[in-house]
């Protein structure tokens, strides 16, 4: 099978386009609005970029009837957006504050989460999640879609502040993925958790290059 998604339709009943790209990290991102409204909602389109200084980007499509995402708003305005771990033990609530709501909702209260305060930025983060990130606010690059919601602004950010919970923090100083269980996404409706590693070294790396994969600080 195989197609050009530009001129013909798809010969499968569903696109296989985004079951491709998978396992996706997914950006579950709180920011504020300048009313001081919270907004919480996952984004499957979300990565680091480099690590010296980190910095992460999201993607957000818009919605169907051409309005933009209020966390670009809100991380434009206010200058701020915090990623938030989504885990396995969170998924009802990382899909809960996936709704369409209006911005004059609480995700925070409609997905039944506690909000624990920033360091820098303003608005919360998820309490219940094992790890975030305080990113300030760099820029947008608007994509052109085929429709309204084919639309897509592409945010990046720089992370100023990390915060990770204890209890997930291995005897060696590292995250404990398999008991954290990070939720993915998938294609379709499909969802996965990360509960099994291996470590695998590139041969014959330098010390420098071992330190910048390892993470080694």
């Amino acid at each position: 099978m195989e197609y050009s998604p530009q001129s013909e339709k798809c010969p499968l009943p569903y696109s296989p386009f985004k079951a491709c790209t998978v396992p996706r990290p997914i950006g579950w991102l709180s920011t504020v609005s300048l009313d001081g409204i919270s907004n919480l909602a996952p984004y499957s389109q979300w990565q680091n970029l480099t690590f010296d200084p980190p910095m992460v980007m999201f993607a957000a499509n818009q919605l169907s009837d051409g309005r933009r995402k209020d966390t670009v708003i809100n991380a434009e305005e206010t200058g701020w957006f915090v990623w938030n771990m989504a885990t396995y033990d969170l998924r009802d609530a990382v899909n809960i504050s996936a709704m369409e709501l209006l911005s004059s909702e609480d995700e925070f209260d409609r997905a039944g989460v506690t909000k624990a305060p920033c360091h820098f930025a303003p608005g919360s983060r998820v309490a219940e999640s094992p790890a975030h990130f305080e990113c300030k606010y760099l820029s947008t690059h608007r994509l052109r879609g085929n429709s309204n919601h084919g639309w897509v602004e592409v945010v990046y950010g720089e992370v100023m502040r990390i915060h990770v919970d204890d209890k997930v923090i291995s005897s060696e100083g590292k995250l404990d993925i398999p008991k954290i269980r990070p939720l993915a996404r998938l294609g379709y409706y499909d969802y996965a958790y990360i509960d099994k590693t291996f470590e695998m070294h590139i041969p014959g790396a330098s010390n420098k290059a071992v330190e910048g994969l390892e993470g080694k600080s």
